[in-house]
């Protein structure tokens, strides 16, 4: 078949081949690791990454403020209820 291998054929960070009777350490299902420091290692450079995206994507929406802002006006035409 096609040249991709296995994906328990080597380690998902070092490349290491998982052979033999060793212990394979999985991460999201299907991410195979050589030890737990490689897991380890790719957990937390996910979790910096999806902390970057939430940092950055929190900075994008100011529609609430502005919906704020617009809370205690009046325009014109339209009716007040007090």
């Amino acid at each position: 078949m096609g040249g991709a291998g296995h994906f328990l054929d080597a380690c998902f960070l070092c490349r290491k081949p998982l052979a033999g009777n060793r212990d394979i350490f999985m991460y999201r299902g299907d991410t195979a690791f050589c030890s737990d420091e490689c897991r380890s290692a790719q957990m937390a450079a996910d979790e910096a990454a999806e902390r970057k995206a939430v940092t950055h994507h929190g900075a994008l929406p100011a529609a609430p403020q502005a919906q704020q802002e617009q809370r205690g006006k009046v325009r014109a035409g339209s009716i007040l209820a007090l």
